[in-house]
């Protein structure tokens, strides 16, 4: 299978090479256990938006070099920003959030299958980012946990809004008000995870789940995956309209063409 760097240079906190159809972007932080610093937060969406550009990736899988995934925020900024004067306190917070929501969303509107293939501890804003992704794989070192409450503060990464409609609402209050941590097989059955793979793995594993979708049309999961994560809330009515005009475009692209002159040359 080929392997191509799309973007993210070696050493650069935010990784990325090509393996056929896929890009698998790693988190490279592996002394800080892939903590988010600021650096890591502005990487990211630069990375992903030059992923976006290229029209041969049709998956993306996350994942961390070393042995977590992501630890969530770094304590070391949050002491700075506790040592930072009383009155830029909220200010700062705030325009940190709204970086953390870009950050985040970066990861959920990019237009590709996405999967977070998670390799060790995937704790509160990490966790995050594995929930904003389409899919979770497991490997049998992960663990997951909504720990914010363990610093006293919320989830601010998007998993308010992402934890209930993967595990429901009862759950992901059990696990946002506790902080506790899930291993590998509890991710599973709750529905936090969608598969476990294999000791030693967890990449190859990511990689042919990928491969199910790199055979159809990008087109066609952009438009349908827009549509799906804002059904929850919309108006069948409403879904009704958005199908209608993504299927307008639909008919136009080259993808639904060669699949209808296929059909009729059998």
């Amino acid at each position: 299978m080929s392997e191509a760097p799309v973007a993210g240079p070696a050493g650069s906190v935010v990784e990325v090479e090509r393996r056929g159809a896929v890009a698998i972007v790693w988190f490279n932080r592996p002394e800080s256990r892939n903590a988010i610093n600021d650096e890591l937060r502005e990487a990211l969406p630069l990375v992903l938006g030059e992923i976006e550009t290229d029209r041969e990736v049709k998956a993306v899988v996350f994942t961390g070099r070393g042995s977590a995934f992501c630890a969530g925020g770094d304590v070391k900024s949050m002491q700075s920003r506790l040592d930072a004067a009383p009155e830029r306190v909220a200010i700062d917070g705030w325009r940190r959030q709204k970086r953390t929501a870009a950050f985040v969303a970066a990861v959920r509107e990019l237009d590709r299958v996405t999967i977070a293939a998670v390799n060790g501890p995937a704790m509160g804003l990490g966790m995050d980012i594995a929930l904003a992704c389409d899919f979770i794989v497991a490997g049998p070192e992960a663990k997951f946990a909504s720990s914010f409450i363990k610093r006293g503060l919320i989830p601010d990464g998007g998993s308010m809004y992402f934890l209930p409609r993967r595990v429901g609402m009862q759950r992901a209050k059990d696990l946002m008000y506790s902080g506790r941590t899930v291993l590998a097989e509890e991710a599973l059955t709750l529905g936090l995870a969608d598969r476990l793979a294999p000791e030693g793995g967890l990449l190859d594993d990511a990689l042919e789940y990928a491969a199910q979708y790199t055979g159809s049309s990008a087109p066609a999961i952009a438009l349908m995956k827009g549509i799906l994560d804002a059904s929850f809330e919309s108006r069948p009515e409403q879904i009704a309209q958005l199908g209608g005009e993504a299927q307008a475009i639909a008919y136009t692209t080259p993808e639904h063409r060669a699949a209808v002159d296929g059909f009729l040359k059998r």
